[in-house]
């Protein structure tokens, strides 16, 4: 069976990956580094590995069920299913073991709709969800740490510890929302009971704060562009393994 998409084809790979055809080689060259195409025992696998890594980035970017995304690249249900369990850790990103030299960043939790209520609770918006510490460096915009998610009842002053996040910053400056108190991070001045507005210098400190914070919703609003991260259907650790995968294209796409 034929398939339609391919990533012979380069048209098809800007808009499930993110990614110029030229950082895209590159990524294949990186995972083939890494020994993602090494030689295994047993059958070898239907896709060449520049088609497989476009099934997994098509597959986070559309959510498509597997019966309709694999006809697509001429492949069963099943090997897509091998497929996407066999490279989706393979994609993902490397927590970093050091950091530039004075570096700010910046944190900030999401949630993610997932449909496996065994790494989920109930969240604020009344949706089984998971909650994700996510960390970006102010001045590239680039991920730098993904927690591990979480229960999406948990508050962000809990999951900031509990998912590993805080230990991987170590002692580096990281600036958050008023969210956080009591974490260490640094976060904007609060109104103090009684008090009907903040002193103007308080505000004045909050604003460029504000302005320096929203950083990590833009680094959100483009990560929620693939659609997975709406409405999760994978199991276990594949929710993380997803989080951390779009991340590292967020950051390839960033960095050209």
């Amino acid at each position: 069976m034929a398939g339609v998409i391919t990533a012979s084809e380069p048209s098809w790979i800007v808009p499930f990956t993110g990614l110029s055809p030229r950082c895209f080689g590159k990524l294949i060259t990186a995972l083939r580094r890494e020994g993602v195409d090494e030689a295994c025992w047993g059958r070898p696998w239907s896709l060449p590995p520049e088609d497989r890594v476009l099934l997994v980035a098509a597959y986070w970017r559309t959510n498509l069920t597997l019966r309709q995304l694999a006809p697509l690249f001429g492949i069963s249900k099943s090997s897509a299913d091998r497929i996407i369990d066999h490279l989706g850790p393979s994609l993902a990103l490397q927590p970093r073991k050091r950091f530039r030299k004075d570096p700010v960043l910046i944190a900030d939790g999401t949630l993610v709709p997932i449909r496996d209520h065994t790494v989920a609770e109930q969240s604020k918006n009344y949706r089984y969800a998971t909650n994700h510490q996510v960390v970006i460096d102010a001045d590239a915009r680039l991920v730098v740490v993904v927690g591990r998610p979480v229960p999406g009842n948990r508050n962000d002053c809990k999951a900031w510890e509990l998912s590993g996040a805080k230990d991987a910053v170590g002692r580096t400056t990281v600036i958050a929302d008023g969210g956080y108190r009591g974490t260490g991070l640094v976060i904007p001045h609060r109104r103090e009971p009684g008090r009907a507005e903040l002193p103007a210098w308080k505000e004045e400190h909050n604003t460029p704060h504000r302005k320096v914070r929203a950083r990590v919703e833009h680094v959100f609003a483009r990560m929620k562009s693939w659609k997975i991260l709406r409405d999760c259907r994978l199991k276990g650790d594949g929710v993380h393994h997803a989080m951390l995968g779009i991340a590292r294209l967020h950051n390839l796409a960033l960095a050209g």
